[in-house]
């Protein structure tokens, strides 16, 4: 059990009595000068000395001109090349060359001042209240854009447009409310909302506007909705009710363009478990309000590049009126939707373009012809089609592509499929040569499925032994933090900002992120523990894929490279873990600072919010020296076993936007 050391309140930070350590490990050494030749004192005459005095003065004249020769020549260098260089790349080199001016700065002063206190960092203006980096230009006015044509935005990250500062939530801002609440009412000022986000009336998108909240539960229009939508899919499957979605296999869904995440609320009663994506929308998100009510979703859309999941990992994906036309780019969005599927997985889409009064015309008909058409070239059948909705299944026979005359073709075995970070969209069909081939009704059934087989383990070259010794690790640490954490999240302290206070207890964790989630084991706990939460576990680019491994669990994730934006929008996780994550960065040198990702882990978590970080002893005390900046209550702890490991318990403080 680990044992608190001391506390540190916004800011404020006590020296550790050793040297400080940076994000990368840079290790300063002082040199020995007398084994150089200087620092000696030479007992010699008082001539030898001036002699060899003036031969240094004569030697130190001539570095200086030699020096100063170089210097002109250099900076006579430099002039012709920026006389040949682009105004671009003067932009770009400088902008370059400025970051690493300030990162060098920032790190000789962490090294000189040890871990005193640095320079806390400023608030945000206003306009970055809703950032979302890669996707949001502040500089904007999305007041003005016309909402009937809404703006596409294509995910493009850029270094140079970071901000370091931190982002204040919104003036009325509330925490939301808690588990199982939340998911039906949440703040209306919590979220950026404007009247145009009710002219929809799709079956996901209806919520009702109160005096000081958002209801998505309004009477019977809305519940029953989405229960009789849901009974009607496992009916076309061949099911008795949604009841039986998890006996036929299904468990994780994906949501495409979700409206505001009713269809996963609703399913997370039938233990299936939905994310929902769409696009970056500045206005009334379906992403930021999802999120809000409790609901897995990210920011993610059909466009030109593949979304950041394995190839086989869903059991169902659900597109209730997308707004994507999956008739376009020859068909290449459905050949994602194939790429994303499980062997006799679902692809159920709602669109008022199936109803026989639409197809009525010509334009329609057409559009239809090419999408069934090529739906049976990916070897999927047609279950159903009931008023807007049809199903169709994907084949669990890997011979019917090869058997296929017309069709996208097979892709090579040199094509990566289970690392698609942000790749462009390939037009071939992938996972047939993948030993995770394995149809979802021979899978085991949920929730037996998060433990795997022996077999299925094979596949990953892990023993069960040593996969049953991670499990028990994990389900211990969770006790550990959960004994740790209760006192502190149920208690009365801090006060919340405001004349009303929630019922106890205080601040309940439900959306949680995992940055590094090795075989996804610290969402497992949670589950084993009873703890009401959902994880979006995170597997980084730089390390071991094993994404796919937690999909096979039941569980859900994604890839992401955390010298990176996170897409997703503020405020939208009450809690973020990583364990080993500045370990894993600290070997990828020349990425980004450590500040760089703690700013981002700030602008993700929710007032209030708590952050848990286990790594080697002197990454989470430079760690520590970062969280006094960002202005968070920080507790740094030691185990009692002989690990080098630290554990560093932070939580992000309330501060109100000023009147």
């Amino acid at each position: 059990m680990p044992r608190p050391l001391y506390r540190g309140f916004s800011g404020g930070g006590r020296g550790s009595g050793g040297a400080v350590h940076d994000f990368f490990d840079v290790s300063c050494q002082a040199k020995d000068f007398g084994e150089n030749g200087f620092g000696h004192e030479l007992l010699t005459p008082t001539a030898a000395n001036r002699n060899r005095q003036n031969l240094i003065f004569t030697f130190l004249k001539l570095s200086l001109a030699v020096f100063v020769v170089l210097a002109l020549s250099a900076s006579l260098y430099w002039a012709i090349s920026i006389s040949t260089f682009a105004r671009g790349n003067i932009y770009h080199y400088y902008r370059r060359l400025q970051k690493q001016v300030v990162a060098d700065l920032a790190e000789i002063g962490e090294l000189s001042l040890g871990i005193a206190r640095l320079k806390e960092l400023d608030f945000c203006p206003p306009e970055y209240e809703n950032y979302v980096p890669c996707y949001n230009n502040v500089s904007e006015n999305f007041d003005l854009a016309d909402p009937v044509v809404p703006i596409v935005y294509e995910r493009k990250c850029l270094g140079d447009t970071e901000k370091g500062c931190l982002i204040l939530p919104p003036r009325n801002y509330r925490i939301p409310l808690r588990w199982p609440s939340g998911r039906d009412f949440i703040w209306k000022d919590n979220v950026k909302i404007t009247g145009q986000e009710f002219s929809s009336g799709s079956l996901t998108k209806r919520m009702m506007m109160e005096e000081e909240h958002i209801s998505f539960r309004s009477g019977s229009i809305m519940v029953d909705g989405v229960e009789d939508y849901t009974h009607q899919i496992a009916e076309m499957i061949g099911l008795q009710n949604e009841s039986n979605f998890i006996e036929a296999g299904i468990r994780t869904v994906l949501d495409i363009g979700c409206g505001f995440g009713s269809f996963g609320a609703h399913l997370f009663s039938k233990q299936l478990l939905t994310m929902c994506i769409a696009n970056y929308e500045a206005s009334g998100s379906q992403v930021q309000i999802t999120l809000e009510r409790g609901i897995p979703a990210m920011i993610g859309s059909f466009s030109s590049r593949q979304l950041p999941y394995p190839s086989l990992s869903f059991d169902m994906l659900h597109c209730a009126r997308c707004e994507v036309e999956w008739e376009k780019n020859d068909g290449i969005f459905l050949v994602e939707v194939d790429r994303l599927l499980r062997p006799g997985g679902y692809f159920v889409w709602t669109s008022q373009m199936n109803t026989h009064r639409s197809q009525r015309d010509k334009e329609n008909q057409k559009k239809w012809s090419i999408i069934r058409d090529f739906a049976e070239n990916l070897c999927w059948d047609m279950l159903s089609q009931q008023d807007e909705t049809i199903v169709w299944k994907k084949t669990s026979r890997r011979k019917c592509y090869s058997s296929k005359k017309a069709g996208p073709e097979i892709c090579g075995r040199s094509h990566d499929a289970e690392s698609p970070y942000y790749q462009p969209l390939n037009p071939c069909i992938t996972g047939m040569r993948s030993q995770r081939w394995i149809p979802i009704e021979n899978r085991t059934p949920w929730p037996s499925r998060a433990r795997l087989s022996s077999t299925e383990l094979d596949i990953y070259g892990l023993h069960p032994e040593d996969f049953a010794e991670d499990a028990a690790s994990w389900n211990m640490v969770i006790h550990n933090y959960w004994s740790l954490l209760s006192p502190l999240i149920f208690s009365d302290h801090p006060k919340r900002p405001g004349d009303e206070e929630p019922s106890p207890p205080f601040n309940m964790l439900r959306n949680v992120l995992d940055m590094n989630a090795h075989f996804g084991g610290f969402n497992a706990a949670l589950l084993d523990a009873g703890k009401s939460a959902w994880v979006m576990n995170v597997v980084p680019t730089n390390g071991p894929n094993y994404l796919p491994l937690i999909f096979d669990r039941g569980f859900i994730g994604v890839q992401h490279d955390w010298c990176e934006a996170f897409p997703t929008y503020p405020r939208t996780y009450d809690m973020v873990h990583a364990e080993g994550l500045l370990s894993l960065e600290a070997r990828q040198k020349q990425r980004c600072s450590m500040l760089d990702i703690f700013l981002e882990i700030d602008r993700i978590l929710r007032p209030e919010g708590w952050v848990i970080i286990r790594d080697t002893a002197h990454l989470v005390e430079t760690a520590r020296t970062v969280t006094a900046q960002l202005k968070w209550d920080a507790r740094l702890m030691a185990f009692a076993s002989s690990s080098d490991d630290k554990l560093l318990v932070c939580q992000k403080p309330f501060f109100r936007k000023q009147q």
